[in-house]
């Protein structure tokens, strides 16, 4: 044959039966044995796999040699070395950006080291690929680019010596070395057999050169997947005519083959007689899908398409409000053709969005084949290794502990497993209740001497074992870091007295992946220079990335999710086209920290909008399919989204052709997405409806009733009745967060303890200086005792410090006028009239020399107002009521001169009040009052009665089911038994 040899099938075919029936008509009158002589090169496994079995549904014969183009790179030239693993490559690189980035901090600061080498290595495997030679660098002009592009380039030029002719290849460069030494043979030795490159669309460089030198070839055929005959001459011409090429139509890298060989796309010729699903929706896609330059041809070729309520007749478009009602309403629709017997593919690049739709599916039990598995990193061996890795350089705090201590491969080497869980309990609530935030050996092994059991303390050791020096790591090389990191990880794995052969970690398929990934990294190791530990945990995350676990589990035989690159290949009867948002479909093109995009342009490599170029060809084969299902959300994670720029060219081109029934056709398509929305929104409505909770206000009997409550709960009682009932009759205690932090509780509380440790060692006579002086180093003392973060204790200390002279003073004219008797001891009194006992623990009270006391409470926050004392916030009213009742035992019945707020913030100033004796008797008689009505059974401890703020947030509003309800609602008392 004469001319390059280039033949296609148009979108809406099933390119594999199609492809394999045009072949076997063309080979109809040869030998039987022509077929094998024959050699097809094909893009992917998943393709050659159909092309396979569109051979054996033909019958006994014989195979053409089916070969992946990829397999080329393997193959032995003379001369030529093996590739060089490309996780070798990159650890290479990864010491050369290190010391780049010592030397330029600032050069895409906020990127891992690793990260910036795989780019890198993207980058150079890119260039090879292309054949684009080193020299291309050396011709850029950057003087008008910035700083950043600049410092990039000067780098670049360095590494151009991977370039070197000695240099081992990488396996980019030796596919692309091996397919120039086959085409370099084919010129002079053209093969005697037929030689055939089918299903892929030439996007990568190497790829592109075999398939022109194939075309060449006297024997050779190209058949291109989802080639767009109805696009006219004009259209093809656009493509290349602005400024920049159209490398995001999805048809460009078709006309950049054409023009590679010296054709035009319109010479391309149809491969097998096949109608597409429809043709008129054939044209109508590719319409909506011209180049900007040339969209005014909506309106004259628009005519042309006829009745457009045909072309859509098997167009579904679901546009739901959030993800989830999505995902339900694309597994309505593949349930339904699960039951009806029709091959349904859902087609996705958003990942998140299939696996919403295949948790969705197991509500039916259908489990669904997934092309593309279950990431490694969210594997449970992937998750467990991330988390062990990131234990490295830092403090254990409770959060990390915990993960690790409940992740189901933890102690799964012994017959151990249930004690390891209800240790592990009994070790969270010890922690979570009484601390430290960082447990260590030490805290681990008082919390079980403390319980006295032998297996309790023999878990507890091989948790310090576990956990030993994990904050002492330092910078190391990998093969160190490696071997540390897997060594903690099969001790937890293997559990006290386990051994980790006999543990889940690396079983099943992705026990076994990260294994492989775990030897790759080893066998490499000695390339990556020094890691420390942050760099080796980021390192490690990238590692097991790319890995994926197919689940050997039996799958529907027809439904499957598919990747979006994987249109191509699929010949269902209904193809849904999930996520089609911007950033989703397409994605977002990924940034290059090397190349500027006028750069990449200069240089000859390939743009960004490259990759959308090719899933806009992906989305035009997937919506050429016998039916289609569009679907995308309006919302994701509260914010608005934006539709696919091809659905929006395609929803737009209909409405704005009403003389060819376009918005009658959008309409529709639009109502038969909405029946499938309603059906999702049937199911996800409860059969029976729950009311909701009413505002609570619980009766329990008078014995269950406290009859004893500290002054500081008094408030509480006025404010929140429900947290009294919560926590003093349920006995319920609000944990603390696994992640606790230096909050204002925790301020508060070490404060307290330092200025009681400053006022019990006040010495005689203590000057001004010397107070401030000695408070200083008290502070910085109880900071360093008994606050674990570092930057609270500078920060903490900063305001003492502040207001340190202050607060000295006023302790030198404290001390003048009397001394400290109570500090923080506890007092009560006891009621007669209800029968209760009040207490209080003052954080201070001083006997002044004329024999009265006057009553200090700190403050790290603000004081109340007087308003506030009167209504509610009656702890020093209280106090100075048992201060003359003689509730604290070393001062005896005592008449009161005052009480006074000590602020230990802001400014640190001090508001004294004189003893109002009339609002103490009140206080004390409206306690009377307050006490018998919530002794009395009539009464109901009413959730929420008297907040401060509104939004204020309760320990006990979860219990109370507030947002069922709200202040404006009256309580509901009930009698609880």
């Amino acid at each position: 044959m004469a001319g390059p040899n280039l033949f296609a099938l148009p979108p809406g075919v099933d390119f594999p039966q199609a492809f394999v029936a045009g072949l076997l008509a063309r080979r109809a009158g040869d030998a039987p044995d022509a077929l094998a002589r024959t050699q097809v090169f094909l893009p992917s496994a998943r393709m050659l796999r159909r092309v396979r079995a569109a051979f054996d549904g033909c019958g006994a014969g014989f195979l053409p040699r089916l070969r992946l183009v990829t397999e080329l790179g393997a193959e032995p030239v003379p001369g030529l070395p093996a590739a060089v693993p490309p996780l070798r490559r990159k650890l290479e690189l990864a010491q050369l950006v290190a010391r780049m980035t010592e030397r330029q901090p600032d050069f895409a600061a906020g990127t891992g080291t690793y990260a910036l080498a795989e780019s890198l290595s993207d980058l150079l495997a890119e260039m090879q690929m292309e054949g684009v030679a080193a020299d291309a660098l050396e011709r850029l002009d950057v003087a008008d680019h910035a700083a950043h592009w600049q410092h990039s380039l000067r780098f670049l030029r360095i590494v151009t010596r991977y370039f070197d002719p000695g240099t081992p290849p990488d396996p980019e460069a030796r596919l692309r070395r091996v397919v120039e030494a086959r085409v370099a043979r084919w010129s002079s030795a053209p093969p005697p057999h037929p030689v055939i490159v089918a299903g892929s669309t030439g996007s990568r460089g190497a790829t592109a050169l075999l398939m022109q030198a194939v075309a060449r070839l006297p024997n050779g055929v190209v058949v291109l997947p989802g080639f767009d005959f109805e696009m006219p001459q004009s259209g093809w011409d656009s493509l290349d005519s602005g400024p920049v090429p159209a490398e995001d139509h999805p048809q460009y890298r078709f006309a950049a083959l054409s023009r590679a060989l010296g054709v035009t796309p319109i010479a391309v010729r149809h491969w097998h007689p096949v109608a597409p699903a429809s043709g008129t929706r054939n044209a109508l896609l590719s319409l909506a899908l011209r180049p900007a330059p040339v969209t005014d041809s909506w309106m004259r070729d628009g005519a042309k398409l006829g009745d457009l309520r045909e072309a859509t007749r098997n167009l579904v478009l679901i546009e739901a409000a959030d993800p989830r009602a999505e995902a339900t309403a694309l597994a309505l629709v593949l349930r339904e053709a699960a039951e009806t017997g029709v091959s349904a593919a859902l087609i996705s690049p958003d990942r998140l969005l299939t696996r919403r739709v295949a948790a969705a599916l197991e509500r039916w039990r259908i489990s669904v084949d997934d092309s593309a598995g279950q990431p490694l990193p969210l594997s449970p061996p992937g998750r467990f290794l991330r988390h062990v890795a990131a234990l490295a350089g830092r403090k254990l705090t409770l959060e990390a502990l915990f993960v690790l201590l409940k992740h189901p491969l933890t102690a799964t080497g012994a017959d151990a497993r249930g004690n390891h869980l209800r240790f592990t309990r009994d070790l969270e609530l010890h922690l979570r209740r009484h601390g430290p935030a960082f447990p260590d050996a030490a805290a681990l092994s008082a919390w079980a001497e403390a319980l006295g059991e032998p297996e309790r303390a023999a878990w507890a050791a091989w948790l310090a074992t576990s956990f030993e020096a994990v904050q002492d790591a330092g910078e190391a090389p990998l093969s160190a870091c490696i071997d540390t990191h897997i060594a903690r990880a099969e001790t937890l794995a293997a559990g006290p007295g386990g051994v980790a052969a006999a543990s889940a970690l690396w079983q099943h398929e992705a026990g076994r992946e990260a294994v492989l990934r775990v030897r790759e990294a080893r066998r490499e190791a000695a390339h990556g220079g020094s890691f420390t530990p942050a760099q080796y945990a980021s390192f490690f995350e990238r590692l097991i990335q790319p890995g994926s676990v197919r689940l050997a589990e039996p799958t529907h035989p027809h439904i499957a999710i598919l990747g979006s690159l994987e249109a191509r290949v699929q010949g269902a009867g209904l193809v849904i086209c999930g996520g089609l948002n911007e950033g989703s479909w397409p994605q977002q093109a990924a940034v290059d920290p090397w190349l500027s995009r006028r750069m990449r342009l200069d240089a000859g490599l390939l743009l960004p909008e490259r990759q959308i170029g090719l899933a806009a060809h992906d989305f035009q084969q997937a919506v050429a399919a016998p039916r289609v299902v569009l679907s995308r959300a309006a919302r994701s994670a509260d914010a608005e989204t934006v539709a696919s720029r091809w659905l929006n060219r395609l929803t737009n081109l209909l409405a704005g052709l009403p003389e060819q029934h376009g918005v009658e056709a959008l309409e529709a398509m639009r109502a038969r997405g909405r029946v499938w929305l309603n059906r999702a929104a049937a199911l996800d409505t409860p059969r029976a409806s729950v009311p909701a909770a009413p505002r609570p206000a619980p009766r329990p009997p008078a014995e269950a009733r406290p009859r004893e409550l500290p002054v500081t709960a008094i408030k509480t009682l006025i404010r929140d009745p429900y947290a009294v009932y919560a926590q003093r009759i349920l006995r319920l205690r609000p944990l603390d967060p696994l992640r606790p932090e230096a909050d204002p509780r925790a301020r508060g509380e070490v404060l307290h303890l330092l200025v009681e440790a400053f006022v019990r060692e006040r010495p005689e006579a203590e000057t001004l200086e010397a107070a401030r002086a000695r408070l200083t180093a008290t502070a910085a003392r109880v900071l360093a005792g008994e606050v674990a973060w570092p930057a609270a204790q500078r920060f903490w200390l900063a305001r003492i410090e502040r207001i340190g002279t202050s607060f000295a003073r006023s302790e030198v004219t404290r001390a003048a006028e009397g001394t400290p008797v109570v500090i923080e001891k506890t007092g009560s009194v006891r009621l007669k009239e209800p029968d209760f006992t009040l207490t209080a623990k003052p954080d201070r009270i001083d006997l002044l020399h004329d024999g009265r006391v006057r009553i200090f409470d700190y403050k790290s926050g603000k004081p109340p107002t007087d308003k506030e004392m009167a209504t509610f916030d009656k702890q020093l009213l209280l106090e100075a009521a048992m201060a003359e009742r003689g509730g604290f035992a070393a001062l005896g019945p005592r008449q009161v001169a005052g009480y006074s707020y000590i602020q230990l913030g802001g400014t640190g100033e001090t508001r004294e009040m004189d003893c109002n004796a009339a609002l103490v008797a009140e206080t004390w008689e409206g306690l009377h009052k307050l006490l018998a009505a919530y002794l009395s059974e009539a009464t109901g401890f009413m959730a929420r009665r008297a907040m401060q703020k509104t939004d204020d947030v309760g320990d006990y509003d979860h219990l109370s089911r507030f947002g069922e309800w709200d202040t404006t609602d009256a309580p509901v008392p009930e009698d609880v038994r």
